[in-house]
């Protein structure tokens, strides 16, 4: 089944708003505490959603 999943509205005003708020504290802490340039975070950013990512390769076992 594909079938695109959007966030309901109790969930948008709740639990993804304070996801979304705790990302942007944690990242802005990360950047005061080792003085790394924003570029530095977008690629740690990057790596995190690559592991939400669906890939349509096959995993061998």
């Amino acid at each position: 089944m594909n079938k695109p999943y959007s966030f309901n509205e109790d969930q948008m005003n709740g639990i993804v708003e304070d996801t979304f708020a705790n990302i942007i504290k944690e990242c802005e802490n990360l950047k005061k505490n080792t003085n790394c340039p924003n570029e530095q975070v977008v690629a740690l950013l990057s790596v995190i959603a690559s592991n939400f990512a669906i890939t349509n390769e096959k995993v061998e076992n």
